[in-house]
């Protein structure tokens, strides 16, 4: 019963933030903003899924899974990478043209 409330708590919680993310990647003003609206908030809720998925798959199988772990490891490290990449590559990109707001 516990198992099956924190499934539910964390796949909520992880769905809302991806939720918040995708509508700050639409509603942002400029693309410094779009990028940090849903790199911040989609990892949090991507790895919130991923925990569900985690105690989900342990109370399941009785023991802890490490493709969660793998999955979790492998989010924290490359989205603030990517982020961070593209960030560096749009500070180099000439800034006459007009940059188009909302959808």
């Amino acid at each position: 019963m516990f198992a099956e409330a924190a499934v539910s708590i964390l796949t909520l919680f992880g769905a809302a933030f991806v939720l918040i993310g995708s509508i700050g990647l639409v509603r942002l003003p400029d693309f410094m903003t779009r990028l940090h609206g849903p790199t911040k908030s989609t990892t949090l809720g991507v790895g919130s899924i991923v925990m569900a998925s985690l105690v989900h798959s342990s109370v399941t199988a009785g023991s802890l899974s490490l493709r969660e772990l793998v999955i979790s490891v492998f989010l924290f490290i490359t989205a603030p990478v990517s982020a961070h990449v593209l960030s560096k590559a749009a500070r180099k990109m000439p800034r006459n043209r007009e940059e188009k707001t909302g959808p």
